[in-house]
């Protein structure tokens, strides 16, 4: 029996919680391959209560951990908060027994709290990305991957490359057949690639907000095809260069430059998900000025092409896009 051990603890966010339980648990790989079962164990096998407030009870302990190929930390509710010794005894003997340690969102604040990850590569949500370099410095800490697959060791950003980082492992147990079936299942894109980059979209103000930002943001996002100048947002601000930069980043976080490259990226990832327009008319659209410039912005932020992200992330996927390595999307 293959047991993947799901661990699970007081606040622990349903969603979360689900992921792994999704991803690996509804889905028999095949007659040939032994079954697999997905454990969710708790400390002392008592009930659990989530942050929806209602209790998950499962019958399974933390000394079952240690019998498992896989196990998966899918999230951890305080980031200063240091696991338990009971949990990060369980996660580190499971690991010395051969199994893979998986820490999803601030799972890996959990798999860091081991010590497994010292000297290695590890992700982890970019909201709390600063906090993690402060409390483990030994870990080289990779602030822009979705996922980081260290071979036994596999840590990830946020809660939907949660889900990436699932069925990444999955398609890497068991093939792509399999993981693209669950895929559709879950109707999210079949594969992303661990190296693709953590897009930090900071909240714009609320509409109607008072904030004094909050029209122009949004002015601009509904004008990426025009020259987006720092003087000239400032302008539709009402506001002096001076203070509008400073009022800029204290509000999302960045520069003006590098907030405008970011949104125009994302909508450029939007349109080739979900349109048919060239290469050329989308990068028009967002304001790259060309297709040259926009395939240079996207092999520098997310390390492939407008075509091959397309090819990838399309979805619904196109019949020509269907067969990758041979399997057919479309079946199961």
């Amino acid at each position: 029996m293959n047991v993947i051990a799901v661990v699970a603890f007081d606040r622990i966010h349903p969603f979360h919680l689900s992921v792994p339980c999704l991803v690996f648990g509804e889905e028999q790989p095949s007659a040939e391959l032994p079954p697999c079962e997905v454990r969710v164990c708790t400390p002392g096998a008592t009930p659990i209560i989530t942050t929806a407030g209602f209790t998950v009870s499962t019958g399974h302990g933390l000394d079952e951990v240690a019998g498992a190929s896989m196990v998966i930390v899918p999230s951890w509710p305080d980031p200063e908060l240091p696991a338990p010794p009971e949990i990060i005894d369980a996660v580190r003997t499971a690991h010395q027994g051969g199994a893979r340690v998986v820490g999803l969102c601030l799972g890996a604040f959990v798999v860091a709290d081991t010590g497994l990850l010292a000297d290695r590569p590890a992700a982890t949500h970019w909201k709390w990305a600063d906090v993690f370099a402060r409390r483990f410095p030994d870990v080289r800490l990779d602030r822009e991957s979705l996922y980081v697959d260290d071979g036994d060791i596999v840590t990830s950003a946020g809660t939907t490359a949660a889900i990436d980082t699932c069925l990444h492992l999955l398609r890497r147990q068991h093939g792509a057949e399999l993981a693209n079936r669950v895929a559709r299942r879950l109707v999210t894109p079949p594969h992303r690639e661990g190296g693709q980059a953590q897009f930090i979209e900071h909240p714009l103000p609320a509409t109607g907000s008072r904030h004094p930002l909050a029209g122009t943001l949004r002015w601009a996002i509904e004008h990426l095809a025009e020259d987006l100048t720092v003087d000239r947002l400032a302008t539709h601000a009402a506001m002096s260069r001076r203070t509008f930069t400073r009022h800029f980043r204290a509000t999302v976080g960045t520069g003006v430059s590098t907030w405008v490259a970011t949104q125009r990226i994302v909508m450029a990832q939007r349109l080739l998900e979900t349109g048919d327009h060239t290469i050329e008319r989308i990068a028009d659209q967002c304001g790259f000025g060309s297709a040259v410039t926009m395939r240079e912005q996207f092999a520098r932020t997310l390390g492939t092409t407008p075509s091959a992200y397309r090819k990838t992330f399309r979805w619904p996927p196109h019949a020509a896009d269907n067969r990758r390595g041979g399997v057919d999307l479309n079946r199961g």
